[in-house]
């Protein structure tokens, strides 16, 4: 009887758990296919396969192009200090890379946003509402005749 009660308990305690279980992947699900998330998934999928273009790019092209000039045009290479090796070409490279990267992602960021502003109005400046007094240089209303701070009389602009 004690054993029945037992698993009675253990499959209660399942049953609430699973259910649990399937309201945190529901819920987990609606967060990970909305719009937001997806496109950032993306992104960060192209990011990383232009990141491998871009250091092919580098390696293949740039460090060759490097090391054809006059001299120790030498990008690759390292040195040691008491046994350990110091691989300052690597560190190069990684450089040119970020370089490389930085440059593409400002010119594709500038041009979306140019993209986006394209079918904005500008907005107009408002009309102004002060003017100011020619005798006390202080910012009267500008449909006022007299200067409230020196009592003068204040010529009327004329309308453009």
């Amino acid at each position: 009887m004690l054993k029945s009660i037992q698993f009675q308990i253990l499959l209660l305690c399942a049953a609430q758990k699973g259910e649990k279980m399937k309201k945190f992947l529901k819920e987990f699900k609606e967060f990970a296919l909305k719009g937001n998330v997806m496109d950032m998934a993306i992104g960060v999928i192209i990011g990383a396969a232009f990141g491998n273009i871009v250091t092919a790019l580098t390696e293949s092209f740039i460090n060759p192009l490097l090391q054809l000039i006059p001299g120790n045009g030498e990008v690759g290479g390292c040195f040691y200090i008491n046994g350990v090796a110091f691989n300052y070409g690597a560190f190069i490279t990684a450089v040119i890379n970020f370089i490389i990267m930085a440059l593409v992602l400002f010119s594709l960021l500038k041009a979306i946003n140019k993209a986006m502003s394209i079918g904005k109005k500008k907005e107009e400046e408002p009309e102004p509402t002060t003017k100011t007094c020619p005798y006390c240089q202080s910012a009267i209303p500008i449909k006022a005749v007299k200067c409230p701070c020196c009592t003068s009389d204040v010529p009327e602009e004329p309308v453009e």
